[in-house]
């Protein structure tokens, strides 16, 4: 039995899940004749309350098309220092768009209305002209954490009375939604443009998609067009997105549960020293200098469980839908006999 804990990219589809896929109707996206994928992207824009949405291969790609169509080059963007737009994208803030990021220091991944109100640039010739606020919910290097409403909502308000527009990474919203009591429509309310990942929590195989009023979503087409993301029978990859959101939302709350108690184990470990609290599905901490993070990932391995180093001695554990009660126990065991 191999246990990965290194992400909730790596689940594979289940048996009702290849079902879909296989039985899937397609037909030709680029032509605009797909319409499992036609049916895919106006679920999700229904969910959220928005005009329009694109199914793309990637949330990197949903994520760098709407920081594209939303600025010019030589803009800024405000997003915390944790950001997934900066840190694991490539560059593409500055090599797909031309613009630069002005990292802000948030609480465990979350930035503040004030703060973004303190680093609006001034109109001067001199000054990066700054046109875009991202958010990242859950928030991944922060460890799952999340926004509440009234965050979101004193962040849309900033953005309105300064003529910013406000994207919503949201590679792992429905981990947030199942912990709150807001819902998917609420947060479309909110934003100009959101993102959607179908690969993790959810378990789909591939896919995002992002969301916008039906202007943002024909530049958004084209822009994927150039960024080489246009697929022809796609229909059976959004197939698994539709079952994913029928049938892999609220179970999110187990993969949350699994964490939680995880999260507790490490914290009475007598290697570990920093536990992040655990919100979501995200687990973080810090090794103290009794083991390396190498020899302590090596120890896993040869447990047959994977996990990846998160920088210096941290370490990540995700929790997911392919991460059982049985491998959950056999998880907390060989922590416990680590020394």
């Amino acid at each position: 039995m191999i246990i990965d804990l290194r992400s909730d990219t790596v689940t594979k589809p289940t048996k009702g899940m290849l079902d879909a896929m296989f039985s899937a109707e397609v037909g030709d996206d680029v032509f605009g004749e797909e319409p499992t994928v036609i049916a895919l992207e106006k679920k999700v824009a229904q969910l959220f309350g928005k005009e329009a949405a694109l199914y793309c291969p990637s949330g990197t790609m949903t994520n760098q098309i709407a920081i594209k169509v939303h600025t010019q080059p030589g803009d800024e963007v405000l997003c915390d220092t944790t950001a997934h737009i900066y840190n694991y994208e490539g560059g593409g803030i500055s090599f797909n768009s031309g613009v630069q990021a002005k990292l802000l220091p948030g609480e465990r991944g979350r930035i503040s209305a004030q703060q973004v109100t303190d680093n609006i640039n001034p109109n001067l010739d001199w000054l990066t002209h700054t046109s875009l606020v991202c958010v990242e919910n859950t928030a991944n290097r922060a460890g799952g954490s999340y926004y509440s409403l009234q965050q979101m909502e004193e962040l849309a308000s900033v953005c309105k009375q300064n003529n910013l527009k406000y994207h919503l990474d949201g590679a792992r919203i429905f981990n947030a939604i199942v912990e709150n009591t807001y819902t998917s429509s609420d947060i479309g309310k909110l934003f100009d443009s959101i993102s959607v990942c179908l690969s993790k929590g959810l378990g789909a195989p591939v896919g995002s998609v992002v969301l916008g009023n039906k202007e943002f979503i024909a530049k958004s087409r084209r822009i994927r067009k150039v960024f080489g993301g246009g697929m022809r029978q796609a229909g059976y990859l959004a197939a698994a997105g539709i079952y994913a959101l029928d049938n892999n939302i609220e179970r999110l709350k187990e993969d949350h549960k699994r964490a939680k108690e995880l999260g507790g184990i490490m914290s009475g470990l007598n290697y570990v020293d920093t536990v992040l609290p655990v919100d979501t599905n995200i687990i973080i901490f810090n090794l103290n200098d009794k083991i390396k993070p190498e020899d302590f990932v090596k120890k896993l391995a040869d447990n047959s469980i994977k996990a990846v180093g998160f920088g210096k001695q941290a370490i990540r554990f995700v929790t997911h839908l392919d991460f059982t009660d049985e491998m959950l126990e056999k998880t907390v065991q060989v922590l416990k006999g680590i020394v």
